[in-house]
């Protein structure tokens, strides 16, 4: 195998594994889809502008999670690297990546659907690396 082709295979598996979230005891949360954080689901992540970047709170609760479900994780999850765990006003854990808050939108109706991204003039974008 040449020594590009070694290089380039060991760059996409670091790139791989740094991207996942997985938390202490190994679960897993996210994936990275052509660039974009999905859950395990497959489905897009998104944050959202008006939560305080490291400010380690949600401002989306109540209605607003009701159509922005939150990445929730279990009470006892930490986190490493660039993904953190913040508590909601409900008690319940939410995953973070680079301080942001990461949620789902309840009108993606597959994996790849990225209709909120740009929501709420902007202020909802698409979590990427």
């Amino acid at each position: 195998m040449s020594r590009l082709l070694r290089l380039l295979i060991a760059s996409v598996s670091i790139l791989a594994v740094s991207a996942c979230a997985t938390l202490m005891g190994g679960t897993s949360y996210t994936q990275v889809a052509d660039g974009v954080l999905v859950g395990t689901n497959n489905m897009t992540l998104y944050t959202f502008a008006k939560d305080g970047v490291g400010s380690g709170k949600s401002v989306c609760n109540a209605q607003c999670a009701v159509n922005w479900p939150p990445l929730l994780v279990e009470a006892n999850a930490q986190a490493s690297g660039d993904y953190s765990v913040i508590a909601r006003d409900d008690g319940k854990k939410q995953l973070a990546y680079k301080g942001l808050p990461l949620y789902f939108w309840t009108k993606d109706v597959k994996p790849g659907d990225k209709t909120g991204d740009g929501r709420s003039e902007g202020a909802w974008k698409v979590a990427k690396l």
